[in-house]
């Protein structure tokens, strides 16, 4: 399993589960571990991939003909997104990005640049 260096950090460390604090949305993308496609088919046929409790699927998608998908997930707790991951290490690589929306992004960048 490939993760970006630091992530398992960023995720830990996230915001100490307070359930009142806005839910962080991440990107994930995943490539099928050479190898790993039929199983990885067959799993997800067999149970969909579900999300943890205190996960929620936004959307997902795959690559057709490809070993690529991705999906945007949210939730307060980081343990259930490093939950989710664990359950398909053996049979993907991930990536997993924190991800804000364009309304998010522009109220930071004017924080540094709207002077």
């Amino acid at each position: 399993m490939r993760i970006l260096a630091g992530t398992i950090s960023v995720l830990l460390l996230n915001v100490a589960f307070d359930t009142k604090v806005e839910p962080v949305k991440y990107m994930i993308s995943w490539k099928i571990a050479p190898g790993h496609h039929k199983p990885a088919g067959e799993a997800f046929l067999k149970g969909g991939a579900p999300m943890p409790k205190g996960l929620s699927l936004i959307g997902r998608w795959h690559a057709p003909g490809s070993a690529y998908g991705w999906a945007v997930v949210e939730g307060r707790d980081p343990t259930a997104l490093a939950q989710h991951i664990a359950e398909w290490a053996n049979l993907l690589d991930f990536q997993i990005t924190p991800v804000i929306q364009d309304a998010d992004a522009a109220k930071a960048l004017s924080r540094v640049y709207a002077k």
